[in-house]
């Protein structure tokens, strides 16, 4: 098999690296970047910081900071307005994976024109677009390394995933300081992310030589320190690891896929507006728990990264304690249910066969071990609400 792998050209990585964005840019040969982010980062000062970094180096930035949470088709047209106002030659997309996202989309319709909904999933996306630099400030999305985007249809609530090398950050800029400020329950949600984008990575069935070594190196990353850093957020160190596990791990989803869990996060995510990471640690186990019969040597190499089991233990035996390790992370992270976050039994029981649906069509159930029908996917939604 050969892997078809997207990275980006440039990262800078390490304490301190959002000082050398402006470098980046005007490395790059551009000139006149929009920085997208939202109002969050202005109120905090930070991106009135990258904006000082931009003019430092020379550059005519413009800031663009209406951004919302899981970004919307309809969210994305303030955001082509401005960047066809600034005549800009690029996009900085500052933040989690909302800024983020809509940075990759912005660059992408800015050049190609025509709906969000053109360019979703089986499409290949392969350019053009403008040059995306990224800078994240949580440890989870990894989508400063990805050729992914996510936008939901504000006609359908459809989370439509998007794919390609045209939604490849040229840069990503990668500064632990940045995510120092994230309070505890932020951090969990993102961290599990993370995980799950190593996990999938690693038991996808696009899964390759190149992406199984990122994904185990951010399984064990994220085994050592998630915890720490939701306890103690100054706790610099595990900040630190989790920055470079969430990148890590972006990076090898990206090259090989996610699967189920991120197939039935997404429509819960858009009919629900679950925060992405919470969604998926809702499923995470549940989902795990249903997939690690068609998979058990991989799913076990995951658990013994992650420390849940021994060099000795069986791949059985390590692949049951995986799924007994997500289920007592997700209890020491304080993962609701859709039940306990508040989410209604009747809307939830109504839309499952729809997210099914959903699910289905985005085409990440088919990369999971155990491929799944319809009505197992209904019967998972319906076991996880409580």
């Amino acid at each position: 098999m050969v892997a078809s792998l997207s990275l980006p050209r440039i990262m800078r990585v390490g304490r301190g690296a959002a000082e050398e964005l402006g470098e980046v840019v005007a490395g790059l040969g551009l000139s006149r970047p929009l920085l997208v982010t939202d109002a969050f980062l202005v109120r905090t000062g930070a991106a009135e910081r990258l904006l000082a970094a931009l003019t430092g180096a020379g550059l005519s930035p413009r800031l663009f900071a209406d951004t919302v949470p899981d970004p919307t088709t309809d969210s994305l047209t303030a955001g082509l307005k401005a960047l066809q106002e600034h005549g800009a030659d690029s996009v900085v997309g500052f933040g989690g994976g909302s800024p983020m996202d809509s940075a990759k989309a912005l660059a992408l319709l800015a050049v190609q024109g025509g709906h969000m909904r053109e360019y979703k999933a089986p499409r290949l996306n392969l350019g053009p677009a403008l040059p995306v630099v990224a800078v994240p400030t949580t440890a989870g999305s990894g989508s400063e390394a990805t050729q992914v985007t996510v936008i939901t249809d504000s006609d359908t609530d459809e989370k439509m995933l998007c794919l390609g090398p045209a939604f490849q950050p040229l840069a990503a800029v990668i500064d632990v300081e940045l995510t120092m400020s994230m309070p505890p329950r932020l951090t969990a949600d993102t961290g599990i992310d993370a995980l799950t984008h190593a996990v999938e990575a690693y038991v996808s069935r696009k899964a390759n030589p190149f992406t199984d070594g990122l994904a185990l190196t951010a399984i064990g990353t994220i085994g050592r320190h998630l915890r720490r850093a939701y306890e103690d957020g100054s706790d610099t160190v595990a900040r630190a690891a989790m920055m470079l596990a969430a990148t890590q791990a972006g990076l090898a989803f990206s090259n090989s896929s996610v699967a189920l869990v991120h197939g039935m996060s997404r429509p819960i995510g858009a009919h629900f507006h679950v925060a992405h990471g919470l969604s998926n640690a809702m499923l995470f186990p549940a989902v795990t728990a249903f997939s690690v019969h068609a998979a058990r040597a991989r799913y076990a190499d995951c658990a013994r990264a992650l420390g849940a089991a021994t060099p000795a233990d069986t791949d059985d035996l390590a692949a049951d304690k995986l799924v007994d390790a997500l289920r007592a992370l997700c209890r020491d992270l304080e993962v609701p249910t859709p039940r306990s976050y508040g989410i209604d039994r009747d809307a939830w029981t109504a839309r499952i066969p729809l997210m099914a649906d959903q699910a289905l069509a985005s085409g990440s159930p088919a990369n999971n071990p155990a491929v799944p029908t319809a009505d197992q996917i209904r019967d998972l939604y319906a076991r996880i609400y409580a």
